[in-house]
């Protein structure tokens, strides 16, 4: 997606979000800045469901943009630990990786869900894969493109589960939330309330993932 659409994605989506829903997101999220694209928000799930998730590790990671915000709390209490920023980009992704695994904080397996406010490249990808480490499992979502419907994002995301069929998930939000338009703001990217349970409901499917030693079955 062009990246000019950055400021108008969130405006459509701040716009356009339920009250009920931006109540949640307050009461269940601690953003640690606001700035011209909002803060950081994040939230870590309850201990006992960290636990059962992962019961000898760190519970799963999971970063994503404005797209994920309103998702923040039910991934949570799916059992990821989870690190949402509107506007962000994969290179912001990848740092917040960078910057886990220099906190010795890399969890087994780490989902990634990028691409609203700008493109995917499989160079990125590589990139992320390399500082995970061939340990670690990466899930990766297909990206929505604005107004709805597939693009050459979700393509290069599809491509890297073809390369990496042992390392890379891919979880294909495209087609999981295909004929579900109550899912979604008149954007057609960013969630209600509905649609985030269905985005809860995707990421669950990577969770027998998140412990060490579990790797994808080639498809």
């Amino acid at each position: 997606m062009n990246t000019g659409s950055r400021g108008w994605l969130l405006a459509a989506w701040l716009g356009a979000a339920t009250a009920a829903g931006a109540l949640a997101l307050l009461a269940h999220a601690a953003p640690d800045a606001f700035a011209d694209c909002g803060g950081v928000v994040k939230e870590s799930p309850p201990h006992k469901r960290a636990h059962h998730v992962n019961p000898k590790g760190r519970p799963p990671l999971a970063i994503g943009d404005s797209s994920m915000l309103l998702a923040v709390h039910n991934l949570a209490r799916a059992g990821y630990r989870v690190n949402a920023h509107g506007c962000r980009q994969f290179p912001e992704g990848i740092g917040v990786v960078g910057a886990a695994k220099r906190r010795h904080e890399l969890p087994h397996m780490t989902a990634i869900a990028l691409g609203a406010d700008a493109s995917v490249k499989r160079s990125q990808v590589e990139h992320t894969l390399h500082l995970l480490g061939p340990r670690r499992v990466l899930c990766l979502v297909t990206p929505i493109e604005l107004g709805g419907g597939s693009g050459k994002d979700a393509q290069v995301v599809r491509d890297a589960g073809k390369r990496h069929p042992h390392r890379v998930r891919v979880l294909d939000w495209v087609n999981f939330s295909s004929g579900h338009g109550d899912w979604f703001q008149p954007d057609g990217v960013h969630l209600t309330t509905t649609g985030a349970h269905g985005f809860a409901k995707l990421f669950r499917k990577c969770l027998p993932l998140a412990r060490a030693g579990k790797f994808p079955a080639p498809r």
